[in-house]
């Protein structure tokens, strides 16, 4: 199993203090009970480094395609009033990831990113609708030659960072890793209100391989 390089140093702490548990307890107690406790220390490793797996994907592309940013189930598909940067009616489709997702997330279409900003916020639970305008979250806008995308990473109740390799004016390849989000959150993608979506409710979707919507 592969491990994103944002596991590195969450996973080597976890191991150190894990270390630390067990030697104590092996020091305090013998027999079951440090056999136990070192099952336990190592199944909560184990689901720790599973969190930060990065599979390997096919990276597809196609300029009339919004493919999905992220694993999880779509939540959410709904014309909204997007108010930062358009300031005009969009078609809202949101990715809901739990914690046995992958959290890496992809850059839906290609292009060069006009528009980047971090709002810090609360931490909702992801599912919640205030999610999107009030917890701690990421903007980007992607522009695509004329056509934009913008989609953001939200945090949610246990996720409490939120990583973006997106820079403005740098141009990004469709379905190349544009971030990461810790333990449990959401992303989602603000569209032309004509766009074809592709997706239904409750649909689960697979980042850098589901297509969200065709673009007219």
């Amino acid at each position: 199993m592969k491990i994103h390089k944002e596991g590195y140093g969450i996973i080597r702490t976890t191991a150190l203090l894990l270390i630390v548990v067990v030697a104590l307890c092996a020091w305090l107690f013998s027999g079951l009970v440090v056999w136990a406790v070192g099952l336990l220390a190592l199944g909560f490793l184990l689901f720790v480094s599973a969190f930060f797996r990065s599979p390997s994907r096919p990276a597809y592309t196609d300029p009339d395609i919004v493919f999905s940013p992220a694993d999880g189930k779509i939540v959410a598909i709904e014309e909204v009033q997007e108010n930062e940067y358009f300031h005009e009616r969009r078609l809202q489709v949101s990715v809901f990831m739990s914690i046995w997702n992958v959290h890496i997330n992809w850059f839906p279409v290609a292009g060069t990113v006009e528009y980047f900003r971090h709002h810090h916020g609360r931490f909702l639970v992801a599912w919640h609708p205030k999610s999107s305008e009030d917890n701690e979250r990421t903007t980007t806008v992607v522009d695509m030659g004329g056509r934009k995308v913008m989609f953001r990473q939200i945090a949610g109740l246990v996720a409490r960072r939120i990583v973006s390799y997106a820079r403005v004016g740098e141009p990004v390849a469709q379905n190349s890793q544009c971030g990461f989000i810790k333990f449990g959150s959401r992303v989602d993608i603000y569209l032309p209100v004509d766009a074809d979506v592709q997706v239904r409710l409750g649909d689960k979707v697979t980042g850098s391989q589901s297509c969200i919507a065709r673009l007219k």
